[in-house]
Parts: C-alpha cells; sequence; structure tokens
C-alpha cells in the first residue's frame, strides 16, 4: 500500500479505534431503506417538523461538517445521498465520531426531520462504524474528470460519480428487459462456450489461449453463431444469448476487445421477420427504460419508434455518394477506392467488398436515424442466403443508429452444400494471410448436414445500445472495466 501523509493519519485513526475496542471492519449490518425513498417519502414536512419515524441506513460519508458538539454530514448510498445529524449528547460513541473521514462507511439509525434550511435529514440516535477509508478520496471527488482514474479506477468512479452509477443502474435495466422482450416471445436462452477449438460466426481476428491438460491451442469466443444454429438444428424453434465476445481489434470510442452482444435465431423466420424483432426489441427497451422512444444523444434528436426507415446499400450509395454501383465496372469501383483514399488489401478485394468498403467511407456518417441498410454483396458474408431475385446480393442488414452499425442479421444460409464450398473459400483467404477469415468448421457443417430450416438470425450490440439510451460519449463509459494497458509507474 501506497502510504503518503494523508493515509499515515487514517492509519493512525484505525489504530486508535482498535485502542478503544471498535472493530473498524464489521462483519454485518441490517439496512432498512435507501437514502431515494426517505426523500420521496417525507417531501410534505414543513421546516423544523421532526417525525417518529426511525429508519436504518447505510452509506459513506461525502461531506463532514464539525461543529463542536455536534456535526452535519452527506452519506451516499447506491440511489444518492441524504444528509444526517449527529449529536454528541445524543450519542454513546460521540469519540467514535471524532476519527471518522470523509470516504468512511457508516451504519445510522434515526429519525427523521427537515432542517429549518428545507434539508431532509436522519437525526442519528446511534451510529456503527462499518469501514475505515485508509486513502482520501480525490480532491475533487464530488466530480472526477480524470478518464484515466476514472476507468482504472472504476470503484472510485462510483463513489465520485452519481450518473456514473446510474449509467450502470441503467445498463442493467436495459439487459434484464431485453431478457423480459426475448423470454415473452418465446424465446430460450442458452449458453454458449467461451473457449472454443474453431472460432466463427464472424470475421475477426481472434484472441488465442492454451489448455495445458490436453496441450491444446483454444480461442475466445468471437461470436456465439454457430453455436446456436447447431441448436436450431437440435429441434429448438427461438434461442438467444447475451454473451461476451472477444475480438482482438482496434480500441475507439465505440470498440473494446471484450464486448457484450446478443443473438438470437428464430426457426421458420427470415431477415424480415429479424427486422420488425429489432423495432421491437428498440421501441420496448426505450419505452421501459426511458418511458419513451424520443430521446437526446449528444445534442442530436433520435426517435426510435418504429417503422424504421430501410435502404438497400445500393441505394444508399446512389443516395448519399452518387455512386450508382450496377453502372460501374470492376475497376471503375477500384478506382473510386483509391479516388476517395480508402484502404484496402489487394489481394484480398474482391467487387462485392470495395462495394462494401465505399458505402462504410462515403455513407455510413450520414446514418443518424435508424435505418436498415439491406442487400449487402455475397462476398461480406459466407453465411447468408442469396438475395431472392439477384444472386449478386445477399440477404442480410445492418440497422444504424447515429452512425453506427449496431447489429447485424440474415436470413441464415441452410444448403450444406454451398455452405461448404463458401467456407472452403474463406479458409483459403485464410491460408493467404486474412487473419479475419472464417475458420472450416467441420463440425458445423455436419450439424446443418442434418437439416438447418429456414432460420432469420440477429445480433445486436448490448454497449451501443447501452451508450445510445445513457448518452454516453465512449463505450468506456458504459463498461464497468473497459480493457486497458497496464499501469506504470
Amino acid at each position: 500500500m501506497e502510504v503518503n501523509k494523508l493515509t499515515q493519519e487514517r492509519l493512525d485513526k484505525l489504530e486508535k479505534l482498535k485502542h478503544l475496542g471498535i472493530n473498524p471492519y464489521p462483519y454485518s449490518y441490517k439496512n432498512t431503506v435507501f437514502s431515494q425513498a426517505i426523500l420521496k417519502k417525507y417531501t410534505y414536512l414543513t421546516e423544523g417538523e421532526s417525525t417518529k419515524d426511525v429508519y436504518s441506513i447505510m452509506g459513506r460519508i461525502m461531506t463532514l461538517r464539525d461543529m463542536g458538539k455536534a456535526a452535519f454530514s452527506h452519506l451516499q448510498d447506491q440511489e444518492g445521498k441524504i444528509q444526517v445529524y449527529f449529536r454528541e449528547e445524543d450519542l454513546k460513541n460521540y469519540e467514535v465520531f471524532r476519527l471518522l473521514d470523509i470516504g468512511d462507511i457508516l451504519g445510522v439509525k434515526g429519525h427523521i426531520f427537515k432542517t429549518k434550511k428545507g434539508e431532509i435529514t436522519i437525526y442519528a440516535e446511534e451510529f456503527t462504524l462499518l469501514s475505515k477509508s485508509l486513502h482520501p478520496l480525490p480532491e475533487k471527488f464530488h466530480g472526477l474528470q480524470d478518464s484515466e482514474i476514472r476507468y482504472r479506477q472504476r470503484y472510485v468512479d462510483l463513489i465520485a460519480n452519481q450518473e456514473v452509477k446510474n449509467i450502470f443502474l441503467a445498463r442493467s435495466k436495459i439487459i434484464s428487459t431485453m431478457r423480459e422482450f426475448l423470454d415473452k416471445k418465446g424465446f430460450t436462452e442458452v449458453e454458449i462456450p467461451t473457449l472454443q477449438n474453431i472460432y466463427g460466426g464472424a470475421n475477426a481476428k481472434p484472441f488465442k489461449t492454451h489448455i495445458n491438460a490436453w496441450n491444446l491451442d483454444l480461442y475466445l469466443s468471437i461470436s456465439p453463431e454457430l453455436y446456436l444454429k447447431k441448436l436450431i438444428v437440435g429441434g429448438y424453434e427461438k434461442v438467444y444469448t447475451i454473451a461476451k465476445n472477444f475480438r482482438n481489434e482496434g480500441v475507439d470510442k465505440t470498440h473494446n476487445p471484450e464486448f457484450t452482444s446478443m443473438e438470437c435465431y428464430w426457426s421458420g423466420a427470415d431477415y424480415n421477420d429479424m427486422m420488425s424483432l429489432t423495432e421491437d426489441i428498440y421501441e420496448y427497451i426505450a419505452m421501459k427504460v426511458l418511458g419513451t422512444t424520443d430521446l437526446e444523444y449528444q445534442g442530436t434528436k433520435i426517435s426510435l419508434k418504429k417503422p424504421w426507415k430501410r435502404m438497400t446499400m445500393y441505394e444508399a450509395l446512389i443516395h448519399y455518394a452518387k455512386i450508382d454501383v450496377e453502372k460501374l465496372s470492376d475497376n471503375e469501383i477500384y478506382d473510386l477506392l483509391d479516388q476517395n483514399n480508402i484502404e484496402y488489401k489487394l489481394d484480398l478485394t474482391s467487387r462485392g467488398l470495395a462495394i462494401a468498403l465505399l458505402f462504410e467511407e462515403l455513407c455510413e456518417k450520414n446514418l443518424i436515424q435508424p435505418v436498415f441498410i439491406t442487400d449487402h454483396p455475397k462476398e461480406t458474408s459466407p453465411l447468408c442466403k442469396l438475395k431472392r431475385g439477384n444472386h449478386d446480393l445477399i440477404e442480410r442488414f445492418e440497422p444504424y443508429i447515429n452512425t453506427w452499425e449496431i447489429g447485424n442479421a440474415y436470413s441464415e444460409l441452410t444448403d450444406p452444400i454451398l455452405q461448404r464450398k463458401l467456407l472452403e473459400e474463406q479458409a483459403e483467404r485464410g491460408r493467404g494471410g486474412d487473419e479475419e477469415a472464417q475458420q472450416m468448421d467441420e463440425d458445423f457443417l455436419r450439424s446443418i448436414e442434418y437439416g438447418l430450416p429456414p432460420t432469420g438470425g440477429l445480433g445486436l450490440g448490448v454497449d451501443r445500445m447501452v451508450m445510445i439510451l445513457t448518452n454516453a460519449i465512449s463505450i468506456r463509459e458504459v463498461i464497468f472495466f473497459p480493457t486497458m494497458k497496464p499501469e506504470t509507474n
């Protein structure tokens, strides 16, 4: 433990407490209420009015104003802060109170009154020290701003910034509401393995690990897709999982190497059904969590109310970039990549992938309001059915909000012969050096050879959903402990 002058003062107080026979770290304390319930219940009190209602509350000391034989303090619990009044002649252990510091955790029992200044307050009849804090809170603990400290020491961030705590309370509600919606729709929640022999279900570079017992390399899951499809083969009609995915890629305000997604698969459905499901999920969660489908994200008003706009990728290129790719040759499309300074790997380029790159660079920045971008080039995924009426495209969509791709969905490919061919092409790309190419998964192929019914699949990014619904500017604001480099001296 790093010991400075302020920490040493607290260590000295700790020894004095022990000398008084006080256990500064007791085993339990039973609180009967949270702060906000008291504040809401007793708004009717007039200034100076007192009640006989007694409560026990547990919280951290955030302010401490000593007036000699009396003191005021604010205790902070999960929901917020409440003032407490301590009076020496009413407390048997006031000498303990004099050894308290901001940051210490207390249990307080007392009745409710409103001060002459109009603040609802607990009049302490007894108190118990529950944990002596050995480190002072940051100097500006009421508004800790240093993001490096905030993300590394989330526990301090949560103490210092109630709005941060509120974001994560909202995150929990968003996820539980997502489960509620899917359960009501008849989906069965399942789990898939995080450690996998073969990674698949997305084009992404994996994290690699090793199991000593078998002297075998394994991979952290980049997607639950292939396992969920196996369960559809096995006879489940609707399945979903809310799981961690791990992709060994870049880090920015919307990407973290470890992130949470919801993926669901629906037997008998296609990508049109999954579009409707996406709208319903977002609308249901927004109404439950926010009470409205209209929100403001970083100053931009966004409406989540269905129906969302639908636009093919080709239509988006015409509308936003004035490019009609159907009228262009392959070379003309590649020339457009160069003219717009879009980087690409020549050996991995195909017409379809080039079109997708043009869309990403020239169109995504315009997609503010919710929109489904549909009918992608067939080269963009080996796991999707060909578009009915145009076999150069696939029945795939990506929903966008605030320029972000927030999900991915297909009419799932169910033809095992074609699926094998497409995965073999992916494996060849991998042998050619493409680290994001999907691997050949013989067990998955064997499973759909037994028969995969028509199926719609959908994946939604949970972290980005939380960002949108809580107005969080970075993905690090909605992940308790984001991936960071190790601390250095």
